[in-house]
C-alpha cells in the first residue's frame, strides 16, 4: 500500500467545475430515485396501519410506536425528494455546485430517518408478533447491520481510497 503523502496523483477526468457538479448531480439524483421509492412504500404502508382492524388493540407504546414512525417516514420522504424542488428552484442559475452539496445533505438526513423507520418497524412487528424484547433485540440488531453497510463499510472503503488512489 503506498502512503498517503506519496500516493500519485489519480488521473484527472478533465471536467471543469461546471462539468463536475452536473455528474455529481446526475448521480445524487441516481441515488435519491432508489431511495425514494422505498420512503414512499414504507410510507404507504405504514399510512394504512390504522385501518386494520387490530390497530385499536395496540396499547399506548405501540401507538407511540407507530406515531413517532409515521413522522419520521414522512420526514424522510421529505429531505429526499427536497432535492427535486431545490432544483426547480435554482434552475438555470447558475447555482450546481451549492445545489449538489446542500442537496446530498438533505439526502444524508434522509438516510438517518429511513434507518430509523425500517428499524423502529422492524421493531414494532416483532413487538406485535413475538414479544417487546424480542423486537428490541431484533431492532439493535438492524441497526448494527445498518451501521455497518450504510457507515463503517463505505468510510472505510473511502479511507482506502485516499490512501491508495489506484484503487490496489
Amino acid at each position: 500500500m503506498v502512503a498517503p503523502e506519496s500516493a500519485p496523483e489519480q488521473p484527472d477526468r478533465h471536467e471543469t467545475p461546471a462539468e463536475r457538479a452536473d455528474r455529481n448531480w446526475t448521480e445524487l439524483l441516481a441515488e435519491l430515485r432508489v431511495l425514494q421509492t422505498g420512503a414512499q412504500i414504507l410510507v404507504g404502508f405504514l399510512l394504512t396501519i390504522p385501518f386494520q382492524s387490530r390497530f385499536s388493540d395496540l396499547d399506548t407504546y405501540q401507538r407511540t410506536s407507530y406515531l413517532v414512525l409515521v413522522i419520521l417516514a414522512a420526514l424522510s420522504t421529505v429531505l429526499i425528494v427536497a432535492p427535486v424542488s431545490m432544483h426547480r428552484a435554482l434552475f438555470a442559475r447558475h447555482r450546481k455546485p451549492e445545489l449538489v452539496r446542500v442537496a446530498a445533505r438533505f439526502a444524508r438526513g434522509g438516510l438517518v430517518c429511513l434507518a430509523l423507520v425500517l428499524v423502529g418497524a422492524l421493531m414494532l412487528i416483532m413487538d406485535l408478533v413475538v414479544s417487546r424484547e424480542a423486537g428490541r433485540w431484533v431492532a439493535a440488531g438492524l441497526l448494527v447491520v445498518i451501521g455497518v453497510t450504510w457507515w463503517a463499510v463505505p468510510r472505510s472503503l473511502a479511507r482506502r481510497t485516499r490512501l491508495d488512489p489506484q484503487g490496489r
